[in-house]
């Protein structure tokens, strides 16, 4: 009689091996060899700060919602704390996206630094330890946005993050950033000569991130390391062959590190160089595409261009508000991921609402898929028709 229950038992605890988010404190390490892997068949979904379209951004429950939405990549800012915990923020300051202006017994940590060569004021992450900054608590950072969950989450270590992602019940890749590099290394200090990039790198290996792209070992934990500044790219080399993106801004602005300009770095000579050390680029999406009175010019040719040098291009970032469409999309973001996907050609896109992007390629995909079928149906049908002629004239 017991044996009767031992099957049913058996496949249901296999069910829950496979399935079910484990219970334990973050962060993880906990492998799950069961989960689907990340699709490689069409542009990536990248998840720009979490589903930060509806969520607060760079917060644990906005890289959920992503996760839940079906983003194949959670994308994050990764800075520092005073006491070198890395964390995941945007804005070297804390003024725009935290509560900090509500915290009285921080209001003479107020500073002036020099951000990329410009006078910022405000408080600053490298001037609170990390058990400083879990005190405060995030919120969104455009008032036309749902501005219910502000004040509801606090700041996540990098750490979190990734625990975020190898707890999904899918493989979720990563997709991390160097963020201001120059900045980081001035203001904190690491043991034993350590720095930004070191411990960055070294973060990512403890979590078994490792592998060329599109090897056995990033298949199974994918990630793209990505910075503005190309020397902390070239030094990241040296000591992973994780793959890694070039992110470039606007044409007016240089690189962080190095002070080239946008024409140097998207030149022909420089992506015989950067090649080497990265796998693509992350430009600004209006670098691709010029626009002018909100109208789309005749596009550049960066795409075609970086694809020549077999660099991917992830451009950034799409936003569904009709402020951040340009006229030419008639207010409809499904139109503007067609233009990009189907007629710009581009590998990956960086957007703030994860579950826009994913409907949009599930649907087409899916449109696609039945046309094929409809064809291959159709030249079935020919086929037949022609024997049957065939016979007939016999």
């Amino acid at each position: 009689m017991a044996s009767t229950y031992i099957v049913p038992i058996i496949c249901l605890s296999l069910a829950v091996v496979c399935v079910a988010r484990p219970i334990y404190p973050l962060p993880s390490k906990v492998r799950n060899d069961c989960r689907q892997p990340v699709q490689t068949s069409r542009p990536y979904n990248i998840a720009h700060r979490g589903s930060n379209g509806e969520i607060p951004e760079e917060t644990a429950a906005a890289y959920m919602r992503a996760i839940d939405e079906g983003t194949d990549f959670i994308e994050t800012d990764i800075l520092s704390s005073k006491d070198g915990v890395l964390i995941c923020f945007h804005d070297v300051t804390l003024d725009d996206t935290t509560d900090i202006g509500n915290h009285k017994e921080f209001q003479n940590r107020k500073r002036t630094y020099e951000v990329q060569g410009v006078n910022t004021t405000g408080f600053f992450t490298v001037d609170f330890t990390l058990k400083e900054l879990k005190r405060l608590r995030v919120k969104q950072r455009y008032s036309f946005r749902d501005q219910q969950y502000n004040g509801k989450f606090p700041i996540i270590t990098f750490e979190e993050f990734i625990s975020i992602a190898l707890d999904a019940p899918r493989v979720v890749g990563i997709y991390p950033e160097i963020k201001n590099p120059v900045f980081i290394n001035q203001h904190v200090k690491w043991p034993g000569g350590k720095q930004f990039e070191d411990r960055f790198v070294e973060t990512l290996k403890k979590y078994g991130y490792k592998g060329s792209y599109l090897s056995k070992d990033w298949l199974k934990q994918p990630v793209f390391i990505q910075s503005f500044a190309p020397t902390s790219l070239v030094y990241v080399s040296n000591m992973t062959d994780m793959p890694k993106i070039l992110l470039i801004d606007d044409v007016t602005v240089p690189t962080q590190d190095t002070n080239q300009s946008y024409w140097e770095i998207t030149s022909d000579a420089y992506f015989d160089y950067i090649k080497d050390y990265v796998v693509g680029i992350g430009p600004w999406k209006d670098t691709v595409v010029p626009v002018v009175d909100n109208y789309l010019q005749t596009p550049t040719d960066l795409v075609s261009k970086a694809h020549a040098h077999d660099l991917q291009v992830h451009p950034y970032t799409f936003r569904n508000e009709n402020r951040f469409l340009h006229f030419d999309f008639h207010q409809d973001p499904y139109q503007e991921f067609s233009y990009w996907i189907n007629k710009i050609g581009v590998d990956g896109l960086f957007t703030d609402f994860t579950g826009s992007l994913h409907n949009f390629q599930e649907w087409t995909q899916s449109l696609s898929e039945e046309a094929q079928d409809d064809k291959n149906a159709s030249k079935l049908l020919d086929k037949v028709a022609f024997l049957i002629s065939s016979y007939k004239k016999q």
